[in-house]
């Protein structure tokens, strides 16, 4: 007889099921938008669409704020892509429920719209226009514009660095400072930003016409919404305007505070630096506190003003006190005074490979020499080089003549040799690799460029 699971391990096994199909989730999304589009929605399941819009835009931001690159998110443009849609369908789903059962009152709506346009604005629907306004022209003319513009130029650059960037790898690669494995992941990490920005490029006037959009349906609602309610359910002119004004301001809120976000984030992930390394919240604070100096005259600016009859004492004063106390305490830190949690976790970091090291009772492994260290590296490098630009080699009885213990100059020939052409024609010859070859005749050599023949 089989046993019967008891909750939990139902609860378990559903969310291991989850986790193996994570990718489902993404098709159920997209599907779900459709739906919201197409199928008309009970109030309880439009206030939590909309709360999931809300979620996913500070989700967003804050994950751009963290990311250390931004080709490390390079889903992005994408995502911007079925964010922006999912939020067009919660504004179709709304305007359908705005129009539909407005005339019975904010609640027959929605909870989060009604709280919107009474809660924030007041109930009043002149401050509501007003503060949606400001919303719309701080996102459409300031954050998206720019963003927008900053897109372009990015794309742009980064298509014209690429054949520099691409010359500049083989360079290297001839030259034997890189392998080809280095060679290979330097010019995918490449090809990802060109990618990468060209998408964004494209992801921008997304963003900037969600915004066209939200204004668009803002002034539909109002004006679909009075002629309802004036005749179709007989309103008075004043009743129907503040109901449905409300409502409409208040559904505007709800998209556009997410659609900010959203617009905020995709300006913070162009306008990074591509090589930068550093998730953005960290390189900045690093940055903004890396004078004391500055702090401190910020901070007795702000004294100064505190000071003025007729400005705010107490807030002023407060600030002023803030980056002084900031100020004295990173020029107490640059004298060595004290460390701050950069020391702190370093030092950890080091006490942490050293309890490592000597774990299990184990020595710790002996420092190497400098001139060790060279020999081990340079053996290394002959092992995992595979294209070498000039090559001699050398059968077994011509060795000697490399071999400076036995005399040999030739390699001191071949670096006069180069000097001599650098000199009379401003060409640096490439090094040239001298090894032994079996194969040869006991006095034959044999001159190879980029492993091919070319005398002997």
């Amino acid at each position: 007889m089989a046993r019967t699971k008891t909750p939990k391990q139902q609860l378990g096994q559903a969310l291991n099921f989850l986790v193996e199909q994570r990718d489902l989730s993404i098709v159920l999304f997209v599907m779900a938008i459709l739906a919201i589009i197409i199928v008309p929605l009970p109030t309880g399941i439009l206030d939590f669409m909309l709360t999931i819009s809300i979620s996913v835009a500070v989700l967003i931001i804050l994950i751009s704020l963290y990311v250390p690159k931004p080709t490390d998110l390079s889903t992005f443009p994408t995502l911007i892509l079925i964010i922006t849609l999912f939020r067009l369908s919660l504004n179709v789903a709304t305007t359908r429920m705005i129009l539909s059962n407005g005339h019975e009152g904010p609640g027959a709506v929605s909870e989060i719209i009604s709280s919107f346009g009474n809660f924030v604005v007041g109930g009043n629907y002149v401050i509501g226009i007003v503060v949606f306004s400001i919303l719309v022209l701080i996102n459409f003319m300031v954050i998206t514009k720019g963003s927008t513009r900053v897109a372009e130029v990015a794309a742009r650059f980064t298509l014209d660095a690429m054949p520099g960037k691409q010359m500049a790898i083989d360079a290297d690669l001839n030259a034997g400072l890189i392998d080809e494995n280095e060679a290979k992941s330097r010019r995918a990490e490449i090809l990802q930003d060109a990618n990468f920005y060209g998408a964004m490029d494209g992801s921008s006037k997304f963003v900037k016409g969600d915004a066209v959009a939200g204004i668009i349906i803002t002034i539909i609602n109002i004006i679909g919404g009075f002629l309802i309610g004036v005749f179709q359910f007989n309103m008075s002119v004043g009743e129907s305007a503040q109901t449905y004004t409300i409502l409409t301001i208040g559904d505007g809120l709800v998209s556009q505070i997410p659609a900010l976000i959203m617009s905020t984030a995709t300006g913070i992930m162009i306008t990074r630096a591509s090589n930068d390394r550093d998730n953005f919240a960290e390189g900045t604070i690093e940055q903004l506190m890396s004078n004391a100096k500055t702090l401190l005259i910020v901070g007795f600016i702000m004294v100064i003003f505190a000071l003025v009859p007729g400005l705010p004492t107490l807030s002023m004063g407060f600030v002023g006190l803030i980056f002084i106390a900031l100020g004295y305490a990173l020029y107490k830190y640059e004298k060595g005074e004290f460390k701050l949690f950069d020391d702190a976790r370093h030092s950890k970091r080091q006490k942490e490979e050293q309890n490592s090291s000597s774990a299990d009772g184990e020595a710790p492994i002996p420092r190497k020499s400098n001139e060790e260290i060279a020999k081990e590296e340079e053996s290394a490098l002959d092992d995992i080089l595979k294209v070498e630009m000039l090559e001699l080699t050398l059968g077994y009885q011509l060795i000697r003549l490399a071999d400076a213990g036995q005399g040999g100059d030739l390699l001191e020939r071949i670096r006069s040799m180069r000097r001599k052409i650098a000199s009379d024609f401003g060409f640096l010859m490439p090094q040239v690799r001298i090894r032994d070859n079996l194969h040869l005749a006991p006095n034959a050599y044999e001159i190879l460029l980029k492993g091919v023949p070319i005398g002997d």
